[in-house]
């Protein structure tokens, strides 16, 4: 502990820097979505202390803790403002609802399978069963199938 504490007291640049690297990282690896803050905010910290700043680990722990907080509420607020109702990105079968599809498998019995977005996915019919080579809408998702009508 002693030989981090060194290191911080000679470089505290180099600490802040590594913090968020290893935070930016994780982030990219797991795509949590609460990483990317705290990343931003230790490279805040680091720029802060590489011009000649030098407050103290204490307060730059708090500066840090400011930033992380300030900075994910306001993005959070700024996302839900700039794209209210557009599905998640990372939300695949969402996106999927009111986008055509097309039927590769005959519905027997309210239930068939349909293509759309690179693969096939098995779905059930509402109203009339549409044969094999004809369009669909996605109406909903069922986990892991699609609720379809006929367009």
């Amino acid at each position: 502990m002693q030989t981090v504490l060194d290191l911080y007291t000679n470089q505290p640049f180099w600490m802040w820097l590594a913090l968020g690297v290893i935070l930016l990282a994780i982030e990219a690896a797991l795509s949590t979505e609460w990483l990317l803050w705290p990343a931003v905010s230790a490279g805040a910290v680091a720029a802060l202390t590489a011009v000649g700043l030098r407050m103290g680990l204490p307060v730059e722990i708090a500066i840090f803790a400011v930033l992380t907080i300030v900075s994910s509420v306001a993005s959070r607020r700024l996302v839900k403002r700039v794209n209210p109702s557009e599905p998640d990105i990372n939300d695949r079968d969402s996106r999927l609802v009111g986008q055509p599809a097309k039927v590769v498998e005959a519905f027997v019995n309210g239930h068939g399978r349909v293509f759309i977005s690179g693969s096939e996915w098995p779905a059930e019919a509402l109203g009339d069963m549409p044969g094999v080579g004809e369009w669909v809408r996605v109406q909903a998702t069922t986990g892991s199938g699609l609720i379809v009508q006929p367009l």
